[in-house]
């Protein structure tokens, strides 16, 4: 006897983007009239790494699922159709541009779906506008913007996963996130592949400081607008002069620097050289003292010497960075760089620990800093929040998720500080 079918299981791997669109896609499930027995895999492919963790997932579904549909899709998907499809735990495959249109998942219904729908990403000429009610929580919601990149980092498989960079009109975009303050949001996350290349593609070509202003104008009851990650060699004036003039900008900003050293940047095939990564914080930061930095670091990338790792690790403190995203390089077949010479691996690993062990310190400084500092916390859970910053803060009495508390904060411990209500 078969055991009763289960409900849909969305499994996510990756990017914060990834998250947002299985949020869609359920809602598409959801609305095909889809109400059991399918398991979807949105997979991520920013390393050999992903990509096997992918594979092992899918296996583990299978064994918790056997009765159901597993439907594949995601980057690792669209870059590599053929490697999910030959899997016997999968039974059909999707590409990222189909995974998000409702006909597709009216087919999925009916059983009428193709073994492997994936189209050619790079022919997507716009993108989607799913509109998601936060990612499970009622802290924070999310916008994409923007999807796609027209660049082609020597390293990077994300261009032919994603295709290129499309943006979404200013005027849905405010239209969405109006929806999500009225739907009592107090903090929304504008996401992206490469979100400072918004707008290149719509008519006048406008920036992403423009958007961000025009949020900020037409939505004056937002209390809160959060940036995702940016490429800071692409920041635009209006952008700079919107994080120095508008509190409800949050200041915070997740950096794609990459590398500290300029040999490692030119074969890298970025467009920026540390010295514009350290004069781009040095100007944030004059424009808005509080602002803090994230940034993504590859440690051990192809041809790369201790004295170039040493650049990298010096960065951390020449721009005052706080919350790193460390990554032992990882080589993604058909990449430039998987051609170049390669660092052992375990040479790749100790350097993304030194780095890892950098960022800590940071934090750890960062925390210590704000000792005695007001902060009003966005509350993710009754006892937990962020600050303006983004750093986590336990407060000594629950409030509301979802809650803006004021609090003076009392010290830090354990990675997150510690606050009272005020």
């Amino acid at each position: 006897m078969n055991a009763p079918a289960k409900p849909p299981v969305f499994a996510t791997l990756g990017c914060r983007l990834n998250a947002y669109e299985t949020e869609a896609m359920r809602d598409l499930a959801r609305g095909a009239g889809i109400e059991e027995g399918l398991v979807v895999v949105n997979t991520c492919a920013v390393t050999a790494e992903a990509v096997r963790q992918a594979r092992q997932r899918i296996r583990k579904l299978r064994r918790d699922n056997p009765e159901a549909r597993i439907v594949v899709t995601g980057c690792a998907a669209q870059t590599e159709p053929g490697r999910f499809a030959g899997m016997e735990e999968v039974d059909q495959v999707l590409g990222n541009g189909e995974k998000l249109r409702p006909e597709v998942w009216d087919r999925l219904a009916a059983g009428q779906a193709a073994r492997v729908e994936v189209g050619d990403i790079m022919a997507e000429r716009r993108t989607a506008a799913p509109i998601v009610d936060g990612l499970g929580t009622r802290a924070r919601a999310y916008v994409q913007v923007q999807n796609g990149c027209d660049h082609r980092c020597t390293f990077c498989v994300i261009p032919y996963g994603r295709g290129n960079s499309r943006s979404v009109p200013a005027a849905t975009v405010v239209e969405q996130i109006a929806r999500l303050v009225d739907k009592g949001f107090n903090e929304v996350v504008l996401t992206g592949v490469d979100l400072t290349s918004w707008g290149a593609d719509l008519e006048g070509a406008p920036r992403l400081g423009d958007l961000v202003a025009e949020v900020l104008r037409r939505v004056p009851d937002l209390p809160r607008l959060r940036i995702s990650s940016i490429d800071s060699i692409e920041a635009d004036p209006r952008l700079m002069e919107t994080i120095a003039t508008e509190p409800r900008l949050m200041p915070h900003l997740h950096l794609s620097l990459q590398a500290g050293d300029d040999l490692i940047l030119k074969r890298m095939k970025r467009r920026h050289l540390r010295a514009d990564a350290i004069a781009f914080c040095r100007e944030a930061r004059a424009a808005r003292p509080e602002i803090v930095f994230g940034a993504d670091i590859i440690a051990g990338f192809p041809t790369e010497t201790e004295a170039m790792f040493q650049n990298s690790l010096r960065l951390v403190e020449e721009c005052g960075l706080t919350w790193l995203h460390v990554f032992p390089y990882s080589a993604r077949a058909g990449t430039p760089a998987a051609r170049m010479p390669q660092v052992d691996g375990a040479v790749a690993r100790e350097r993304a620990a030194r780095l890892r062990a950098a960022g800590a310190e940071r934090v750890v400084a960062h925390l210590a800093e704000m000792r005695g500092r007001p902060a009003k916390l966005l509350m993710e859970r009754p006892d937990i929040g962020r600050t303006e910053g983004f750093a986590p803060t336990r407060l000594a009495t629950p409030a509301a998720p979802g809650s803006i508390v004021t609090a003076r904060i009392v010290g830090h411990e354990a990675g997150q500080l510690l606050a009272e209500a005020v």
